[in-house]
């Protein structure tokens, strides 16, 4: 923090990371916005419309345009520029052109002498948090990837809907990879302080073949965004905001993020969403579930999925 004042650098004023600069200004994070863009029309024209909220805006966010140069005392850097994803394409068909975009991006940050914590947004971003890591030789705790956030996020509003409770009361996990080899923690799910099993147990109008159905709905919801209006990025704009209030509150918070694994969840040498603890320094630590038997080999089989694309990548 600089003079106690938090900067927040966006690279990228597509859908999403316009989404974001609105969302952080509604949301009431005082401090700096500083907008990159390849396209600095763009970015300039995105800065003037937002600060022209800023008289029903809760705090004060000085927000500009800018070039990389204000890296250098940035608190946090949210990456989300990068090709989008395209309608029938999957997000690790974007691995090899995002990643030698990332080898650009973060090289010009690195270089104007940023030291703070890089988030990761744009897809497959599990590879690309990898890449943002190895690219930039900060420590493993200092690079997040938005990881399963979202995924986690449709998966507690679907299991509200269908069992009629407030999402914010269910507590559930998407973990692994932000695609299609992810995987719901069904053993560690619950409503309230209750087990999902227990209380399904308890009430025989609900099925498991529902739950099946609410997951996959869950996987496949960007494709059907996708399909119906372009992109997604309300959702992920909002989840990127809980977890920057989390880095600069200090907050020790409890998300589902792309992080290193280290041994954890016997995997080693892979970015992968699983659920850690978030606060000023980053990536504080991984709580690692209980996972059943079942689940272990589905976690097994995404990490696997990217260490396959990672093999045929450069760093």
């Amino acid at each position: 923090m600089r003079n106690g004042v938090n900067k927040i650098v966006l690279v990228g004023s597509g859908a999403v990371g316009a989404s974001y600069a609105f969302a952080l200004l509604n949301q009431g994070i005082p401090g700096e916005l500083v907008i990159i863009d390849v396209n600095k029309d763009k970015a300039e024209g995105d800065a003037m419309d937002l600060n022209h909220g800023l008289p029903f805006a809760a705090f004060h966010l000085k927000i500009r345009s800018g070039d990389y140069s204000e890296c250098k005392d940035a608190d946090i850097v949210v990456l989300t520029a990068g090709a989008p994803q395209k309608p029938g394409e999957t997000r690790l068909d974007l691995a090899a052109k995002n990643t030698a975009i990332y080898k650009t991006i973060v090289g010009e940050i690195m270089a104007n002498g940023f030291n703070g914590i890089f988030i990761v947004a744009a897809n497959p971003v599990d590879i690309l948090s990898y890449a943002t890591w190895k690219f930039s030789g900060l420590p493993k705790e200092r690079v997040i990837g938005s990881g399963t956030i979202l995924d986690t996020a449709r998966f507690r509003y679907m299991l509200g809907h269908y069992f009629n409770i407030d999402t914010r009361n269910i507590h559930a996990y998407i973990i692994g990879e932000h695609g299609d080899s992810e995987l719901p923690v069904w053993s560690n799910s619950s409503i309230g302080v209750v087990p999902i099993k227990e209380w399904m147990a308890n009430n025989p109008q609900y099925k498991k073949e529902d739950l099946d159905d609410i997951f996959i709905h869950v996987r496949d919801a960007a494709y059907e965004i996708i399909e119906k209006k372009g992109a997604t990025y309300y959702g992920i704009a909002m989840g990127l905001v809980r977890l920057t209030k989390a880095v600069l509150g200090d907050e020790h918070s409890v998300l589902t993020v792309s992080t290193y694994l280290e041994g954890e969840y016997d995997q080693e040498d892979v970015f992968i969403g699983v659920p850690a603890i978030v606060n000023r320094n980053g990536i504080k630590s991984i709580i690692e579930l209980n996972l059943d038997h079942e689940e272990k080999d589905k976690f097994n089989n995404s990490a696997q999925t990217l260490k396959d694309i990672l093999k045929g990548l450069k760093f």
